[in-house]
């Protein structure tokens, strides 16, 4: 496997927002082994950066990504069985927030790649699809797990079973993004900015508390909850008391 063109793969820093672009515009950003072996890279980049609190994924120019490269896909084999994913870091979760800027096409791959961040900005001229479904090539990159828990069972089944595309509205309308705007990069950011001014341990506490309850009893996510709560309520009530100093009253934000 040969390594990645440094510019392939773009780690940037945008102050406590970390870009991180696929850029392999002549495949439309579709993945090839060392450019997935790039993307765990700047996962570890982020996850070992204190001063990253978010990280922004998108793609360059006229696609996100458009999946596994399949003129390539014998360099992804190796990573099928490993702890990253094929395409770059889709078996891990990370311990701080994710949101995908979409400006066009998600699809397949792709789209396992924008549903494995927590949040989802898009514009209008984006397609999202699982079009690996005509070529036969299943989702193992956390598709079939992560795509039921955004937009439903049956809606995840409609669009895993036809590989039918969705126009940016329809992606909207069932959840699959959390807004369409003209300038989803620029969007994404402001929103990382906004994350990162909140305090930090609770709300990382309570991201983890979303995913790692998931699927279990009522009584046991109750409890997971609890306990991931109390671990950082020290910082609640660091909170409390400056809100009885005055702070945030009538909404504002400090």
């Amino acid at each position: 496997m040969t390594d990645a063109p440094i510019d392939e793969v773009r780690y940037e820093a945008r102050g406590p927002v970390a870009v991180v672009t696929i850029d392999r515009q002549h495949r439309r950003n579709a993945i090839d082994g060392a450019t997935a072996q790039a993307l765990a890279e700047a996962l570890d980049r982020f996850e070992a950066d204190a001063a990253a609190r978010v990280l922004v994924l998108t793609g360059a120019g006229e696609a996100f990504c458009a999946g596994a490269d399949l003129t390539a896909i014998d360099t992804l084999a190796p990573r099928a069985d490993g702890p990253d994913g094929p395409l770059g870091f889709t078996r891990r979760t990370a311990s701080k927030p994710t949101i995908a800027a979409i400006d066009g096409w998600a699809v397949a791959g792709g789209l396992e790649l924008a549903v494995w961040c927590d949040l989802r900005v898009c514009s209008p001229r984006s397609k999202f699809g699982c079009l690996e479904r005509r070529w036969g090539v299943p989702l193992i990159d956390g598709g079939t797990w992560r795509l039921p828990r955004i937009v439903g069972m049956g809606r995840a089944l409609d669009l895993i079973l036809t590989g039918r595309t969705v126009e940016a509205d329809e992606a909207l309308a069932i959840g699959l993004v959390t807004s369409v705007v003209d300038d989803p990069l620029t969007a994404a950011i402001a929103l990382g900015e906004q994350l990162s001014a909140y305090p930090q341990e609770t709300m990382r506490s309570d991201r983890a508390s979303v995913y790692d309850g998931w699927g279990r009893s009522r009584d046991d996510a109750l409890a997971l909850e609890m306990r991931y709560g109390l671990a950082v309520v020290g910082v609640g009530r660091e909170g409390a008391e400056r809100f009885k100093a005055g702070a945030g009253r009538g909404g504002s934000a400090s």
